[in-house]
């Protein structure tokens, strides 16, 4: 009898078990589709004043484009016609040589901090040094080009412009490659030295080449943040309605186009400046594929290398 009363219990506290089992599952799987749904909800937030912003660029700024506007010399204040060219001239040499100054040191910087800085107080001031850097409004970079180049120049000039873009670039690129080294394992590194490899190597030839999607990816970031500013150049390139006359002269910009278009209470300038818009977007997101596709070509992720 004993043992039939055993039996049963055991049969009994297993059924409880499946019971208890049953329902957690339950639970679990009505749990996943409320975060999964509240996820989604997230992203079509997200994704709705994003697309919204884009459509109303298009919508507006479409009409704009044209030769004209794409290759010409800005129009006087009040008449129609006219286009952008000298400001797309400017938004690229700026743009550009602002990445050639910023995006080594910033590269550099963070494979510093994550490959050989560790936790000392220099490191941790440093990292310190780029989140407020991060935090600053642009104006300030345009506040010190102005002090440290144009003042010393005697001119508005590109110099001056890009040198003010590029501290803004800097901090944004070492924390994306800081951050992105971070996430290569160490059992590539340690392989690396396992067979005799010198650390300067293993950085840059194994740790970095599997990185260097991401790092891209925050270039790409920082490109699209400077190209966007305005302050900084207000204060540092000015801007004209002549093309390119060299490096220690004004230039003109997408940015300082766009707000000096916008601020005209005429209907085709109003227009211009959504078609300067637009094409400020196209170009940055231009440059993003570009990149990407270079990237994905050369097998650069960190996937494919690990």
């Amino acid at each position: 009898m004993s043992g039939n009363n055993g039996k049963s219990a055991a049969r009994f506290h297993r059924r409880e078990v499946q019971q208890i089992m049953v329902k957690n599952a339950r639970k679990a799987k009505i749990i996943d589709k409320i975060v999964s749904i509240f996820a989604i909800m997230c992203v079509i937030l997200a994704v709705i004043p994003l697309t919204s912003i884009l459509i109303e660029v298009i919508k507006n700024g479409i009409a704009a484009f044209n030769w004209d506007f794409l290759t010409g010399r800005p129009s006087a204040i009040g008449r129609a016609g006219g286009g952008v060219g000298p400001a797309i001239q400017g938004t690229l040499i700026v743009v550009g040589l602002a990445t050639m100054i910023g995006a080594p040191i910033g590269i550099l910087t963070g494979i510093y901090l994550s490959e050989f800085a560790g936790g000392g107080p220099f490191p941790n001031g440093v990292r310190f040094f780029n989140e407020v850097m991060t935090g600053l409004p642009s104006v300030v970079m345009g506040i010190v080009g102005y002090i440290l180049i144009v003042i010393n120049i005697g001119s508005f000039s590109v110099w001056a412009g890009a040198f003010s873009l590029s501290i803004i670039m800097i901090p944004i690129v070492s924390r994306v490659t800081e951050e992105t080294l971070k996430i290569v394992p160490n059992s590539i590194r340690e392989a690396g030295f396992a067979l005799g490899i010198a650390k300067w190597k293993i950085t840059l030839f194994i740790t970095f080449k599997s990185a260097i999607s991401g790092i891209l990816t925050g270039v790409v970031l920082a490109i699209a943040r400077i190209a966007g500013e305005t302050a900084p150049l207000i204060m540092t390139i000015l801007g004209t309605s002549l093309f390119f006359t060299g490096f220690n002269n004004p230039v003109d910009a997408l940015p300082l186009r766009i707000w000096r278009l916008s601020s005209q209470p005429y209907e085709s300038a109003q227009t211009q400046a959504w078609g300067a818009a637009l094409l400020l977007i196209l170009m940055v997101l231009a440059l993003s594929v570009a990149l990407r596709l270079l990237a994905q070509r050369r097998g650069f992720s960190v996937r494919a290398e690990i």
